[in-house]
């Protein structure tokens, strides 16, 4: 199963602290660590180690952070000939809080991935294409455009996007919080729309009509960082190998849990094996 994934490439900074601060506090005691991310990034990562042969598109910096924030996609052999080294711009940064039940604050500072601009695209996109909303919003919508396969789009962080990026999707995923904020305009397609709920679980929707629910393993949370895009990664690779909806949702709520269960974003992507295994 070939895969493309079209979105952001960051570091990660990641401090564990007691507890994540209030506006204005100051928390010590933290500490540190530095794992690969971005959205994009780490949904390519989980979709190759669930098996499927998977292309990145993205943008880093010229820099000593862009190999660090590419080490894991090349260790397991994800194609990142779509990714290009900006000389204008940093590699994307996030700055992410972690309490010691796995809830986290992130900051992200875009950096490259904002100047991944659609003339960087294929003129035409063949195979399943994965985006999420951390590149240029023009950009996510020319990816769209060019896909003629299925298309999953990650609406996440919410922003407002075109009405026919909505109805073209074949998947679209949200969290509750990104839910609300696009309202009725998720089930205006013909397409499904997951809502995920943390470790309530998530639901599959079509034309607003529930069609399956599944909750995941109970596990204990370390760090919730990349777990939702563990999970947008699972659903996808699921789907294309002809699960049934009920079937694809365990399947991804298992491979979230999983990755909640370990430290950093990518590090903490399962296999296919672990996955199984929990199932």
């Amino acid at each position: 199963m070939r895969i493309t994934v079209v979105g952001s490439i960051n570091l990660d900074f990641v401090a564990t602290a007691p507890h994540l601060p209030r506006a204005g506090e100051t928390v010590t005691g933290a500490t540190l660590a530095r794992h690969p991310g971005g959205k994009g990034a780490n949904q390519a990562l989980a979709a190759q180690r669930l098996g499927a042969d998977v292309c990145m598109i993205g943008r880093v910096g010229r820099d000593a952070m862009a190999e660090e924030a590419m080490t894991l996609l090349l260790a397991d052999d994800v194609d990142v000939g779509g990714v290009l080294a900006d000389t204008e711009a940093a590699t994307g940064v996030a700055l992410i809080a972690v309490d010691p039940k796995g809830e986290n604050q992130i900051v992200v500072a875009a950096g490259a991935n904002h100047r991944a601009f659609p003339e960087q695209l294929p003129q035409r996109i063949e195979c399943p294409l994965i985006l999420q909303l951390e590149l240029p919003i023009e950009t996510v919508e020319a990816a769209v455009g060019r896909a003629t396969d299925f298309v999953c789009v990650n609406l996440a962080p919410a922003q407002p996007v075109s009405d026919q990026l909505l109805r073209r999707a074949d998947l679209l995923i949200v969290n509750e919080t990104e839910a609300a904020f696009y309202g009725d305009l998720l089930h205006h397609g013909g397409g499904r729309v997951v809502v995920t709920k943390g470790a309530r679980g998530a639901a599959m929707y079509q034309r607003g009509v529930e069609m399956a629910w599944a909750t995941p393993p109970k596990v204990t949370a370390v760090d919730a960082t990349g777990a939702g895009d563990c999970f947008v990664a699972a659903i996808c690779v699921a789907l294309l190998e002809g699960k049934d909806p009920a079937e694809a949702l365990r399947f991804a709520c298992a491979a979230g849990a999983i990755a909640a269960t370990r430290p950093g974003a990518q590090p903490s992507m399962p296999t296919r094996d672990e996955v199984e295994a929990l199932l």
